[in-house]
């Protein structure tokens, strides 16, 4: 873990407004999804809302940290499965990292995966989008197992209860 300096000096420079808090522009501009172009908004607005105890749009310093370490952790992750040290991942890769975080996926929603979080249509996930990807499929596991209280995979739930499971969700 870095030193609290090294995190504060961070913090300063990415708190632009000098407001002793980080919102999602300051932090989209301060990630690097290794390429040229701006970090996905998206995964940015989950992440803070991840870390913001809050609920104001924004971390302060201490949440800061855990913040940090977040990405950190994720981009050692992404690098784990990049196995060919392209910077994105691909079909194989992102199958391996799913099964070894212990889901079991078929080819289509696989291929459904990579359709939904490539956003620039080369068949390849960013960090930035891997990032969300396997938030978005970790919370929307939650949910169901929420409702498949004998752990068979399988549930039944009325159309407002898929609504309200749906919407209560923060992705």
């Amino acid at each position: 873990m870095p030193s609290r300096e090294f995190l504060w000096d961070v913090f300063q420079r990415v708190d632009r407004d000098r407001s002793g808090y980080i919102n999602a522009d300051e932090l989209q501009s301060a990630l690097s999804n290794g390429t040229w172009s701006p970090f996905n908004p998206e995964t940015v607005r989950l992440m803070i809302g991840m870390f913001d105890r809050h609920n104001r749009g924004q971390v302060n310093f201490e949440d800061f940290g855990a913040l940090w370490k977040y990405v950190t952790d994720w981009q050692n992750c992404f690098r784990s499965f990049d196995r060919d040290n392209s910077g994105n991942i691909d079909k194989q890769e992102l199958k391996t990292a799913l099964t070894t975080f212990g889901y079991r996926l078929s080819e289509s929603l696989i291929d459904t995966l990579i359709r939904k979080f490539d956003r620039h249509g080369h068949g390849t996930i960013l960090f930035d989008d891997f990032i969300q990807c396997c938030i978005v499929l970790y919370t929307l596991t939650a949910s169901f197992r929420q409702y498949d209280t004998d752990q068979d995979g399988v549930i039944t739930i009325h159309y407002e209860q898929f609504l309200s499971m749906v919407f209560s969700l923060k992705i």
